[in-house]
């Protein structure tokens, strides 16, 4: 497990998030979601559920889909999460950069989207765009791994751990900072589509927890 979070800075500054509790709720987490073609997004509404569930201190602003047939739409919709339509692939990032600085928004999530973002775009937003991978990274990473082949890659190698990583993103598919990695033992399952089944369970749960962190590094940071 790889970890990078300051936590006991975490733990110590939560202490004093009550005198600071004003800001948080005027000034909270601003979030958005980004996913492109047909995602299902079972992450996206894992994280949507533990931010209500848990009232964080974190304001969904929207979600951006691709596709005005993504499946993802109908869990927006189900969760009270606005959606927003970027269809024009030339105009994509002028448009997504329009809308991060409209609503002030502090961190891009990324659910289920496949393209890859230009270095300048990602400049203008360095440091605040996460992702989930659903491997051990830097194993089994990079263009062309995602999905079903993924997790065939790693069973046709007999790996016995497979796991999560979020990363923040960089030029290189899946090759930015590691934010945190969970690892899972596998040697007990006999197939890819077992080994997808038992990672996507660690992604719904971790997923959320880092981005929580997140939020409050962030407050830690502002009370700094």
């Amino acid at each position: 497990m790889k970890n990078n979070f300051s936590t006991s800075k975490v733990l110590e500054n939560n202490k004093n998030l009550q005198a600071v509790g004003k800001s948080i709720i005027f000034h909270p987490l601003n979030i958005v979601f980004l996913t492109s073609g047909k995602s299902r997004g079972s992450n996206f509404e894992s994280i949507v559920k533990y931010i209500y569930k848990n009232k964080l201190p974190i304001s969904m602003k929207f979600l951006i889909v691709t596709r005005p047939d993504a499946p993802i739409i109908q869990r927006a919709e189900n969760n009270n999460v606005k959606w927003i339509l970027l269809s024009d692939k030339n105009n994509f990032e002028q448009d997504l950069l329009g809308l991060l600085s409209q609503y002030n928004v502090h961190l891009v999530v990324l659910a289920g989207f496949m393209r890859k973002l230009s270095p300048n775009f990602l400049n203008k937003f360095k440091g605040k765009i996460i992702n989930i991978h659903p491997a051990l990274l830097p194993k089994y990473g990079g263009k062309g791994m995602y999905g079903m082949r993924v997790h065939q890659a790693v069973f046709e190698n007999n790996e016995k751990f497979s796991g999560v990583t979020v990363h923040f993103v960089n030029e290189e598919y899946d090759a930015g900072e590691i934010i945190f990695q969970e690892k899972i033992p596998i040697d007990h399952l006999k197939s890819a589509e077992e080994i997808a089944h038992e990672v996507l369970k660690i992604e719904h749960e971790i997923y959320p927890k880092v981005i929580e962190k997140l939020a409050y590094q962030f407050f830690s940071d502002l009370i700094d």
